[in-house]
Order: structure tokens, then sequence, then C-alpha cells
């Protein structure tokens, strides 16, 4: 936005808070700098009009009244108690949760709009900590480009229209739909709402929609059903009936299945390649079909007949799938797949930053570092802004009439000092985003139910108290996203038991089960703190085997000792940086390559991918960084003939092997190139 604009919206902000009655059209035009050397009426009516809307979409109530008596023509100005932060007084504990719920979109696309939530309240002098209570941290992720335009339609009440791509299709259908919600489950997110076109209540993930979110301008505002309950629509699937498996597993191995397992009975371990028996359930065989696969030569379905022939015809597609000469994804017909497009800077940008840092400084020691940190600014960009704030007041603009800073200190102390302010005096009330984004992070803490995250009764006065002081469209806005917390009974337990250690300072003994291996490790750790991410809880600690900090994902933990003796975390040894998620790629991880067909495009919605490009077939050929590669080859035996690893070719290679190896396990199956007689070392 240009310097001109930004001193423009400025000198209008500060005239329609300082006058007593509605100023018409052409009262502003001959009053305020910025619009006197307009020459045409044409043109001063155009930036007048865009000049508006961009300070109500900063939140700035501009009121609309009789400007004159005799003409009837429309006047304008700003209420003060529209347009300043309603007085919030927050108890110790309150301001406590409410800066650990701003913390939870930090490395989020609302992260600006919580973080700006808080500067509001500090300059109000509500005693917010930013970073208070270190041993917890909600980290809330929008990885979907389309979280940002679906969130302003929410916010808004925007009926929708986008290009979405169903499960198991390369095509994608346009549709338009009336938003009720956002909710975010098992790591994703997903908007509820009516298909206007199905004529119908539908839920899409918000990763598989392609291309640009239209928001719809025309027509009435959507409507949401009351008393519906956006989590449990989200949450719906369909009544499958549940079935029972039995399977072998050999010792010591497929910890996955055996941890899911309602039975198991351990077989004779003789040499230690021994075989225990395995009883579980399942819904989706397709889904079963996979898990079991993964697993290789280590696992063999013994009943149902119906899954063990499903595994072996998998495993055979595998088994005699050819090396296949490495197609070129770059030959005609294949592109890169466009992300889709949110919500850019806001023209405003610089305009409510200057309105936040005028009241912020006004009696306070502040720095420019400290607003050039906040911010995300050089120290320049800053003293620029207070160049800019050096050329504003009111009417008149007089030296007596304009905002006065003394930009000698801050060029040479870097301390900011403001005065002749007073009409901005007050910071601005909390937009829609701002409050809503600390709304959904209490309910994310209040989620947690203990274990770390403050008392409930807290949040819930901490949240009414921030609804009250934003208004009801606000309350609306928060009750339409939900997160919701993926950890199981057992979860909850170890994720009580770690907070227990955080709090003594105490060590712990874990069995995990690895991420990327088949295999359960014992790991001593130091707790450092909790993160809750994606739905799922992790322990932040300092490893004893692996000399570094680590994650553990609380619902993999087998078994959790507090050991009787004190954490010792090394000097220098930190908390690390989650901007970029809690699973981090490095220059140092393998890179492989995976064709998938459409049936299989849900690998590169779950996981992050270097590159997703198109192929002619409708499939795509995902890249993907990763330090385990014997990870992504269990991942090529659970797709089958869904996906094949293209690279590196010796792991390729490696995969069919071990279907080969785990088709040994069955008798006679019917392939697609007809019957296949193999060896049974199970029946």
């Amino acid at each position: 936005m240009s310097r001109k604009k930004t001193e423009r919206q400025l000198n209008l902000v500060i005239c329609l808070l300082s006058t007593r009655r509605h100023l018409t059209a052409q009262e502003i035009r001959e009053t305020v700098h910025g619009y006197t050397e307009v020459e045409s009426d044409s043109a001063f009516k155009r930036m007048f009009e865009r000049d508006k809307r961009e300070l109500r979409d900063s939140g700035i109530p501009i009121e609309i009244g009789t400007g004159d008596a005799l003409s009837g023509e429309d006047g304008y100005r700003v209420r003060r108690g529209d347009y300043e932060l309603a007085e919030i007084t927050l108890m110790p504990d309150e301001a406590l949760v409410l800066g650990l719920a701003a913390r939870a979109w930090r490395h989020a696309s609302l992260g600006s709009a919580a973080s700006d939530a808080l500067f509001k309240l500090r300059a109000a002098g509500v005693p917010v900590d930013p970073g208070a209570a270190p041993g917890l941290t909600p980290a809330m992720r929008t990885d979907e480009p389309a979280f940002g335009p679906v969130w302003q339609a929410v916010r808004d009440r925007r009926p929708i229209a986008f290009d979405y791509r169903k499960p198991g299709r390369a095509d994608t259908e346009t549709r338009e739909l009336e938003p009720w919600g956002i909710v975010n489950l098992r790591g994703h997110w997903y908007v509820v709402g009516h298909d206007r076109l199905r004529g119908a209540r539908r839920v899409f993930r918000l990763g598989r929609v392609r291309g640009r979110v239209r928001v719809l301008t025309q027509g009435p505002d959507v409507v949401v059903p009351e008393g519906v309950d956006l989590r449990s629509v989200a949450a719906e699937h369909r009544n499958e009936p549940e079935r029972t498996a039995r399977l072998r597993v050999r010792t010591d191995t497929a910890h996955r299945l055996r941890r899911d397992a309602q039975r198991v009975v351990a077989g004779e371990r003789g040499d230690g390649s021994g075989w225990d028996t395995l009883t579980l359930t399942y819904t989706d065989l397709h889904a079963f079909v996979g898990r079991v696969a993964s697993h290789g030569a280590d696992a063999a379905v013994l009943e149902p007949a119906e899954a063990r022939t499903a595994v072996a015809q998998h495993l055979a597609a595998v088994a005699e799938r050819a090396q296949e000469p490495d197609p070129d994804p770059a030959r005609p017909g294949a592109e890169e797949e466009a992300p889709a497009t949110g919500r850019g800077v806001r023209s405003s940008d610089q305009l409510r930053r200057l309105l936040m840092l005028v009241p912020y400084a006004l009696g306070r020691d502040v720095r420019v570092a400290e607003v050039a940190e906040h911010f995300g600014l050089t120290e320049k960009q800053v003293v620029d802004d207070l160049r800019l704030l050096w050329m504003c007041g009111l009417p008149g603009y007089t030296p007596g009439d304009l905002i006065d800073v003394d930009l000698d200190a801050a060029r040479e102390s870097g301390e900011i000092i403001i005065g002749n302010a007073d009409t901005l005096a007050q910071p601005l009330r909390l937009t829609a985003d701002e409050a809503a984004s600390l709304v959904v992070g209490l309910s994310l803490l209040e989620a947690l139910d203990g274990s770390g995250a403050p008392e409930s009764e807290a949040l819930q006065r901490v949240a009414r108290k921030l609804r009250d002081a934003a208004g009801g469209a606000v309350a609306d806005l928060a009750d339409s996203v939900q997160v919701r917390v993926e950890d199981d009974a057992r979860a909850e337990q170890v994720r009580a038991t770690c907070s227990e250690a955080l709090e003594s300072g105490q060590r712990l003994h874990l069995r995990y089960l690895h991420g990327y291996f088949d295999r359960v490790d014992d790991r001593e750790v130091d707790p450092m703190g909790l993160v809750v991410q994606d739905g799922h809880t992790f322990l932040e600690g300092y490893c004893r085997l692996r000399r570094d900090v680590r994650f553990f994902r609380l619902d993999r933990v087998l078994d959790l000792h507090v050991l009787p003796f004190a954490a010792e975390v090394p000097e220098g040894v930190t908390r690390r940086d989650l901007s970029q998620g809690v699973l981090q790629r490095s220059e140092a991880d393998a890179v492989l390559t995976l064709d998938l067909e459409p049936g299989a495009r849900w690998v590169t919605e779950d996981y992050v991918c270097e590159s997703v490009t198109d192929l002619p077939d409708g499939g795509v050929r995902a890249t993907l960084r990763t330090p385990a590669p014997a990870w992504v080859a269990r991942l090529a035996l659970l797709l089958g003939p869904q996906g094949r690893l293209v690279k590196p070719g010796a792991l390729a290679e490696e995969v069919r092997s071990e279907a080969a190896r785990a088709l040994e396990h069955y008798a006679t199956v019917q392939t697609s190139t007809g019957p296949v007689e193999t060896s049974s070392s199970l029946t």
C-alpha cells in the first residue's frame, strides 16, 4: 500500500473519531489531507468509497447518519464507544491462559490475528503474557490453502464455490456450498455445510479442494441450522458391520497390529522365529488389507477367507509388477499441481499496525526492536512507520494538530516516544478474526481436559469475557470453528503422567512404538514440555539414547514409568522451533519418488511432499523426503496396486521381493493373470 494512501486513511480515522456530528463527503473532501488534491468528483467518490470499505474491513465502524439537515445528504463519523476496545479485566490465571491460547495459532494462518489481539489487549492494560505456561505448547496448523477463504466465508456467512476431488478420483467436480463451520479432525480441516447442487448436508476436506475458493457475494447470507453439531456431522461415517479376523505375526514384529488386537496368543518361540496369533476387528476390508500387507512377510491372515484372499491378491499385484521405464513427468500433458490461493495481505495492514502502535506506545517504555519483532518488520520499516505517523493528525494540520513523534530518539536509541495523540489513545476493538482466534485457541485447551492444560474454570471465564467484549458476531464465528484432540483413553492417561513428571521435574522411561520402523524402543527421556498438534499430543524431551531433543506421540507410548530421579536437560539444549511442525525435514533425508493411482492421492494429502506432479493417466507423481526409506517401502506395500515406488530402484526391488516372500504364506489365490500356486507355511 502506498505511503500516501496510509496517511490519507489515518487522517480520515482521526477526523471521524474527533467529530461530534456526521460529516458529509464534501466536508471530508475539503477537510481531510489527502482528498483535497483530488481533481474530479468521480475520482474522489471512487477513492472515498474504497477507503470506507477498507476501513470497515479493518474493524473500524464507520457510522452513517444525516450530514446535512436541509438536503438530507448522508454524513459519516466513528463513535468512540463502537471503536474502542471494551474494558476487559483479567485475573492472573485468565491472563495466563489467554496468552497460551494465542500461541496455538503461532505458526498458522491466523497467527497474526491472535498476536494482534494480544497486542491490543496489552495496549489496553491487560497483563497478557504471550510466553506464558512454557510446559504446554498448543500448535494449530492450517497448511491447506483453502483454509483462509473458507474461514472468511464462515465469518461473513457467505456461500462459496470450489472444485473438489473426491477420494479415489483424479477429476474434480464443482461444488457450491453454504458453509456452516470448520472442524479439525485427526489433524485435518473440514468444512461442513449445505451443498446447493446436491441439496443435502455435506462435509469436504479442505486438503482436497483444488484451485481457488470463490466467495459468492450475491444473494442472502448463509443461515446455520439451529442446534447443528458440527463435530458430529464431520465425524459421521457409514455404519459398516464390524468383522473379526485372525492373523499370525512373527515374534517381535507387526507392533501396530499388536497394539490394536483384542487378543494375542503367544506361540512357540523356539529359535526366535516363532509366531503369535492375533484377533482383531475391522470394518473397512480395503484398509485392513493394506495394514496387513504393509508388514510384508511378518504377518499373514488366517481367516476370514475373504480377507485372506484379498491380501494375497494385493501382494501378488506388487510381486508380479515388472520394473517399468521411468516415465518423464515433464512431457506434454503433465503439469505441476497448482496450489489453491488463500487470502493475500490486506491493503490496510500498515494502517492497522499504526492504530495499534499509538495506544501501545503512549505512556510506556516501548522500543523499535520490540515492535519490529512483533510485526515481523525490520527496524528501518518501523522508523518509516513512525515518520508517516508524524505527518498525521487533526484537521488543520498545524504543528499543534499533528501527532508528535521523536524520530531522533527512534533512530538513535531505539526508544519510541509519541505525544499529542489523544484521539488514538484507546486501542481499536478486536476484529472478528482476532477475537475468534483466541476463543478457538481456548477451546483447544479445554479439549485437553487437564494434563498440563489450565483449569477449565479459568478457560470458561476468559472465553466469556472475550465474547462479551467482542460481540455476538464473534461468538457465532468461534462456535463455527471446532477443534478436536484425538487422544484415546490410554493416551490421555499417558499425558497426565507426563504432565506430573514435568511438574515434579523427573525423568521418564518409555516403551515407544517407533513412528518410522516396526519396532519398540526403550527410551529414557528428560521431559521438556507437551505439544498438541494435528489432533495429537506429543511429549517433547531430551532423549538420553539419541542425546538430542525428540518428540514422542503419546498414542504410540506402550508403557510409561516415572523414574525416581531428577530430569537433567543439558545446558544449552532448548525446545524446538515448531514453525515447520513437529516432524521436520532435513537436507540429509533420502528423497524417494512414488507414482500414485487416483485412489492413492491421499498420500499427497496426509504426508508433506517435496513436489506433486500430474501424470497423463490421471495419477500423480509424488516426491517425499524422509530419514527412513524403509518406512516408504512399507507404504508401497500398503498401497499395493494403487502405488509404485519409482526411485530409488534398489528399494523398489526390495519391495517386490518382500511381497513375494509374504505371498508364500498363502495357498492358491486368484490374481489378475489367473490362479497362482504358492506354498502355505502357516495353514
